[in-house]
């Protein structure tokens, strides 16, 4: 039975979520469907790119992606902060790409005077549009009603595209922040459809690697990296680009080639800092999805988690002790 979403998110324990949906009908949402033949591997492009604009209206960061052949991963950062600071212009601003608006938010746009009575409705409505902003029910929304209604005007065809609902996983804790991440970014690495994380298209990793060999600082519309912990750290996941791209480089070439070795073998200042041992690393960034359901973390913070959402129990506590304990 579906879970009522304010069971898994919780912006007290966490702001970050690994979301995913996916396709119900046979013709894929990309790639190539072997019975007819016919390839909609462009539909790849509009998820990346609705995904991509959509992180610059609402607060929302997109921190990894994979556009998958019948589903999508995305891993997000919720800004509430942000969406709470942000002055009435601002929020109409970021609205307004997405939608019309009210009368009222159209007449105040317009420079329009608004009498006391209009006010007081136009001030819950931007209010109402502000919760939206960091809302990610509305951002997975705003990607799947998009996609789902291009992909039935090219097939000629109503009806439902995605499954009922999307899966989301609250990302408790560093350690399954970072596994998810580069769980997500390695998806086209474990379908066995790309050989190397650069050349995985409509990828995250793909768009951090090229921001790095073109020598730019972060690539546009991703959650940076901004480097080791310090003061006045500005926002952005506490890891070096150049760190974690090597090491999705190196779990990549262990899962193709079977060897925990390799990561034995790599001296990883993210891995060290994660206290997590080859073994650990492997299981995560292979069978994540597998092992939690609505939320991943250590012991301590799933249970307060559990709390706060009301769960009597939270599947993937077991594993949460052997798999996200430092080793």
């Amino acid at each position: 039975m579906p879970q009522p979403r304010k069971s898994q998110v919780s912006l007290i324990d966490t702001p970050y979520y690994h979301c995913i949906s996916r396709c119900v009908r046979r013709s894929f949402l990309c790639g190539v469907d072997k019975y007819s033949g016919q390839s909609y591997e462009h539909r790849r492009e509009w998820v990346e790119k609705r995904l991509l604009f959509l992180s610059t209206a609402f607060t929302i960061d997109i921190c990894a992606y994979a556009v998958m052949a019948n589903h999508t991963h995305v891993v997000l950062h919720v800004d509430k902060a942000l969406a709470e600071s942000l002055p009435t212009t601002e929020v109409l601003r970021r609205y307004l790409k997405l939608h019309k608006g009210s009368l009222l938010t159209q007449k105040y746009v317009a420079g329009d005077r608004l009498t006391a009575g209009e006010l007081v409705t136009f001030d819950e409505t931007v209010e109402q549009y502000r919760k939206r902003l960091y809302d990610i029910s509305w951002f997975m929304r705003e990607t799947n009603e998009y996609i789902a209604r291009e992909a039935n005007k090219e097939d000629g065809c109503t009806g439902r595209f995605w499954e009922g609902r999307f899966k989301s996983q609250a990302l408790l804790d560093e350690r399954a922040l970072i596994a998810c991440m580069v769980y997500v970014d390695l998806n086209p690495i474990r379908a066995k459809v790309e050989k190397t994380p650069e050349t995985s298209k409509h990828t995250s990793i793909k768009k951090r690697v090229h921001a790095i060999k073109n020598n730019q600082v972060q690539p546009k519309n991703l959650m940076p990296f901004v480097g080791n912990l310090k003061q006045n750290m500005p926002k952005g996941i506490v890891y070096s680009l150049e760190d974690y791209c090597e090491l999705v480089q190196t779990t990549s070439r262990c899962i193709l080639n079977d060897k925990v070795g390799n990561i034995d073998n790599c001296q990883s200042s993210i891995l060290d800092r994660l206290g997590l041992n080859s073994a650990q690393w492997l299981t995560l960034t292979t069978e994540f999805e597998k092992h939690f359901f609505c939320a991943a973390g250590a012991e301590l913070m799933m249970n307060v988690f559990k709390r706060h959402t009301h769960h009597q129990r939270i599947r993937g506590m077991g594993k949460a002790k052997v798999l996200l304990k430092r080793a």
